[in-house]
């Protein structure tokens, strides 16, 4: 690890400042920034620590009922928010209860891929400055199923950003210039987009919000990962539901896949199948068998689909009020 200056700004005002100097980096929680520098993949010339700064740790409703979260809140704290359970549920259910007390909710959204050929300094992969993704035709049971012919088959390992996208979600962004406003959705980057990025932060920009907007408080949602080690894993799958449900019937419906592509994966012909029917087991079933239908498995995780499908399927049934295993 090389050398580096540490500052610690009083006001948010005083980020943007130190963020105008090259090779200057955010450090909140840290959890993910430290591993990177010990692995050598970054080497910082300046942490600016942000940790401490109020006006980005909050979580509040405002007239309208859109709930507000400042990126600092920690995944402890945002496990305790029951307004979403979808997203309480993602956050409760990330790494160990020590990594939660301090990680925040804007370091997982931006957390770089946990690839085990990225990670090593031993493999110049095509996310770095190489021209090969190595668990293509290498090790890949943690591997993608959608996306991963675009030359990456990482898979994004933020538990908390697969339920806000269920949930609509959208960024506030600020930089010494200004604020602009960023769908959740439009915020993350698929290799054929930029191979070396996986969101759309530009350098002196900062996550300053992450709101899920009033209409969401109408939807039934539920959030389960699936884990080799329940107690604290990686996850094989996760998946995020939320169902507008007029009775048992369903008005509207967002699916999403974690673990499975370079990107929160949503799955347009799932929530089709679930949209104007009445949302029985039967019904489940078949949007969990679609959603599956153009999964593009590598040599070492075809499990996986089903795998996800069983998974799909009982967190469509929980956010339905159903019990999958009945």
């Amino acid at each position: 690890m090389t050398r580096y200056e540490y500052a610690v700004p009083l006001t948010l005002d005083e980020v943007f400042g130190y963020l105008e100097e090259e090779q200057t980096v955010i450090k909140a929680g840290g959890v993910d920034l430290l591993d990177l520098m010990k692995e050598n993949l970054l080497a910082p010339s300046r942490l600016v620590n942000i940790r401490h700064l109020k006006e980005l740790n909050y979580i509040k409703k405002d007239a309208e009922g859109n709930l507000h979260i400042g990126p600092n809140v920690t995944l402890s704290d945002l496990a305790e928010e029951r307004a979403y359970p979808a997203l309480a549920q993602a956050a409760d259910g990330a790494a160990t209860p020590q990594i939660r007390n301090i990680a925040t909710l804007g370091g997982n959204i931006c957390q770089r891929p946990r690839c085990w050929y990225f990670r090593s300094i031993e493999f110049n992969c095509s996310r770095k400055s190489g021209d090969t993704c190595f668990a293509l035709d290498g090790e890949n049971p943690y591997h993608a199923i959608f996306g991963n012919s675009q030359g990456c088959a990482i898979v994004h390992p933020s538990a908390t950003a697969v339920a806000l996208l269920a949930l609509d979600a959208e960024l506030k962004i600020r930089s010494k210039s200004g604020e602009r406003t960023q769908k959740l959705a439009d915020f993350f980057v698929l290799p054929e987009q930029n191979i070396k990025r996986e969101n759309k932060l530009k350098e002196g920009e900062l996550i300053t919000t992450i709101t899920i907007p009033a209409k969401m408080a109408g939807y039934r949602n539920f959030y389960i990962k699936q884990k080799e080690k329940q107690s604290f894993d990686w996850p094989i799958a996760d998946v995020a539901v939320a169902l507008k449900l007029e009775g048992k019937t369903c008005q509207d419906a967002r699916v999403v896949l974690g673990s499975a592509a370079p990107i929160p994966w949503r799955i347009p012909a799932a929530e089709k199948i679930l949209k104007g029917k009445v949302v029985a087991k039967d019904v489940a079933r078949q949007a969990a068998e679609a959603a599956l239908t153009d999964a593009e498995p590598l040599s070492g995780n075809r499990y996986k689909i089903q795998v996800f499908k069983a998974v799909t399927y009982r967190t469509i049934c929980k956010a339905a009020g159903l019990d999958p295993m009945m």
